[in-house]
């Protein structure tokens, strides 16, 4: 996936020009959904408030999510699946 390039023998440099960072960065609005127990989304949501990434207060309450066989008329292979939901924008270089 990346190319790397060495100096060749003459300490020359065969690296290509530096690209310029883009000097305009755009927003781009990011949707993070969670799904698991309640006791797993909230220590998630703790994890990434600590990291300084989101806020607690940026995440929607949770959210029970439908067994399969509401879904698909066919046996749940579990219950007490719950989902929280985040939108946050991050700069786009």
């Amino acid at each position: 996936m990346f190319e790397y390039l060495n100096p060749d023998a003459s300490g020359a440099s065969n690296l290509p020009p530096a690209q310029p960072a883009h000097p305009h960065p755009r927003p781009e609005r990011v949707r993070h959904m969670l799904y698991g127990s309640l006791a797993g989304i909230d220590r998630t949501i703790k994890i990434l408030h600590a990291h300084s990434y989101t806020d607690p207060n940026d995440w929607s309450d949770p959210i029970p999510v439908p067994p399969i066989s509401d879904i698909l008329g066919s046996a749940s292979s579990g219950t007490g699946i719950w989902m929280a939901i985040a939108t946050k924008t991050v700069l786009i270089e």
